[in-house]
């Protein structure tokens, strides 16, 4: 039997599985997920986080982050095979690769890419290049409370530390960016001006904290681009803006812990702000059937809690998608049902031409 009847079978039948690879940043990840036509099964899922190295360097390093990406994914690839695989059996536990190809760092994705190539060719199976953008918004769908309620067309608030957009997704593969950061996004702008104030990397989760006993206006921070009629971002100039404004602060009065919990609370809520009222804005003009929060951000209670009162409020017979808690960073888990997505249409790639691409756009 061929390669290309074995896919074709592969697709036919009930049910596939597909191994998921993520190396795009500073997570890697592998995930095994089965895939059948009214149900999504994560039989396998493992994140390695680099957070603890990178915090040395107050950012990520691209080729540290390769490097140490080479190590996890083998030791996580042999976890994944050793717990889902018997000699006895000799079926493997996947029937298709899908990894993430772009966008992020090169020399990380293509730490994934190779090892994804590697076992196409070394146990002939079909393998797809994922785009993570894609992979985030996958993430919602693996719930399955999502899935009940995954009724096209549905707008999506990706907002992670590289990207914040809005995109209108019209079909399974099929999308439409309405709106983009112009500059930093909303993750980039949480962990800049956390960085500035003295919070460790990566300073979003820490603003979220403190932001819990501060009081959000005690502070002026802008709110760019908030009343522009486009759907776009811009962020960098609330990170000036906070520059400027600790910068004058004299020692006496950023040494209080007060002045701190107030500012954290004041830069959340002046971000979170903007990205509802750009998410709200779009959701009237473009009539989604219903709204997702994805991406790294979307973990931030604060951020969730003001878009469900919104959506309630001003969105009638739309409900509020998210991903599930342990899915809204990077993570293999996206990667594979995405993946899946494009699977079923017959796509795959050429495992001899797959490459790296770190500018790829949705």
């Amino acid at each position: 039997m061929t390669v290309a009847r074995k896919r074709k079978s592969i697709v036919n039948r009930g049910s596939f599985r597909v191994l998921g690879i993520e190396t795009s940043c500073d997570e890697t990840s592998v995930a095994i997920l089965k895939i059948s036509k009214n149900s999504v099964e994560i039989l396998h899922h493992e994140i390695a986080s680099q957070i603890p190295v990178h915090e040395i360097y107050g950012g990520v390093v691209p080729e540290v982050a390769a490097r140490l990406h080479v190590k996890e994914t083998v030791e996580l690839l042999d976890r994944a095979m050793a717990t889902h695989y018997s000699l006895l059996t000799t079926h493997l536990p996947f029937d298709v690769i899908a990894v993430a190809q772009g966008p992020g760092l090169a020399t990380a994705l293509r730490v994934g890419i190779d090892a994804a190539r590697t076992l196409a060719f070394a146990l002939e199976k079909p393998i797809v290049g994922v785009n993570h953008l894609e992979g985030h918004l996958a993430s919602a769908w693996l719930v399955s409370e999502n899935r009940k309620h995954w009724k096209f067309p549905i707008l999506f608030l990706l907002v992670s530390g590289g990207h914040t957009e809005l995109v209108l997704m019209k079909d399974f593969c099929s999308y439409r960016v309405i709106g983009r950061t112009r500059d930093d996004a909303a993750g980039e702008a949480f962990d800049k001006t956390g960085k500035l104030i003295g919070l460790s990397y990566p300073a979003g989760p820490q603003i979220a904290k403190l932001a819990e006993n501060g009081n959000p206006r005690a502070f002026d921070i802008p709110r760019p681009m908030i009343n522009d009629p486009s759907f776009d971002f811009s962020f960098s100039g609330l990170k000036s803006a906070v520059r400027r404004l600790w910068e004058k602060m004299p020692q006496v009065v950023r040494a209080k812990k007060k002045t701190r919990v107030d500012l954290c609370a004041s830069i959340q809520e002046a971000i979170v702000d903007v990205l509802v009222a750009k998410t709200i804005a779009a959701a009237r003009k473009h009539r989604p059937q219903q709204l997702a929060i994805v991406g790294g951000v979307s973990a931030n209670h604060h951020l969730q809690e003001r878009l469900r009162q919104a959506v309630k409020k001003e969105l009638r017979g739309v409900s509020l998608l998210k991903a599930a808690r342990g899915l809204h960073t990077d993570n293999a888990a996206m990667i594979a049902a995405a993946g899946a997505w494009h699977f079923r249409r017959g796509e795959r790639h050429d495992w001899r031409k797959i490459d790296a691409q770190p500018e790829w756009d949705l």
